[in-house]
């Protein structure tokens, strides 16, 4: 049974279509990335997922059920982990608190904060401090660790180098490979191609809303012509 399965989903912003036909699957344990330039309905296809922008046709099951109509809460409530592009913690609350907010029970396994700390070792030492004073590197770790300590057995990762150091850009990669061992699915969109097919078992790339694209993650690193093709790189 796939963890995520979307089936001929059209999403839009009022009467703009943004999404058409969208179709795609993530297996329990499955690292998948979505490509595509600026504007190819990557985000989009997020927000449909939690029920931010819901489908206007199509159907979306997570974990066997459809929750193409669900609110967001009750869609996140099931086991869906969201890192955010631009984080979206709290910033006038502690990093423990952030974290504490985000526990809930599902069928998936918790983590706890001292498994956060095994991949982001710095967090430790910055829990009792305000996430408005944190540097963009600290608040990436604190909005991966809190999807973590959701419970999830799928996260949806936005872009989640953007902006980083290379060092942060690495434990953000470990991090996602430490999911796959643990069963967990995972939609990564990023523009890092390189970083995003090391650590991916299958790749979409979509453009101007559509799927254009479906590969091995392997396949598609080893063609530097399709990359070039399809992704201008």
């Amino acid at each position: 049974m796939s963890m995520l399965d979307i089936k001929s989903v059209d999403s839009s912003y009022g009467e703009t279509q943004v999404l058409f036909n969208l179709s795609l699957n993530i297996a329990p344990g499955e690292v998948v990335s979505l490509l595509g330039p600026n504007g190819a309905g990557k985000t989009t296809a997020l927000r449909s997922i939690l029920g931010l922008t819901p489908p206007t046709r199509g159907s979306i099951y997570f974990d066997g059920v459809d929750v193409t109509r669900l609110p967001t809460h009750k869609i996140a409530g099931m086991g869906i982990g969201w890192v955010p592009d631009d984080r979206r913690i709290f910033p006038t609350l502690t990093v423990a608190r952030n974290l504490r907010i985000a526990v809930k029970k599902t069928r998936f396994r918790a983590w706890s904060d001292k498994e956060c700390f095994e991949i982001f070792s710095a967090m430790e030492y910055l829990m009792d401090r305000e996430c408005e004073n944190l540097s963009g590197g600290e608040m990436q770790m604190v909005a991966i660790s809190r999807a973590l300590m959701g419970a999830p057995g799928l996260v949806l990762f936005d872009e989640p180098s953007q902006g980083l150091a290379p060092k942060v850009v690495q434990d953000v990669m470990k991090t996602i490979k430490r999911l796959k061992d643990e069963g967990v699915a995972v939609l990564l969109v990023e523009q890092n191609v390189a970083s995003a097919l090391a650590v991916s078992d299958r790749a979409y790339i979509m453009k101007r809303g559509r799927i254009v694209h479906e590969s091995s993650a392997a396949a598609l690193r080893s063609d530097a012509s399709l990359q070039r093709k399809l992704l201008g790189i």
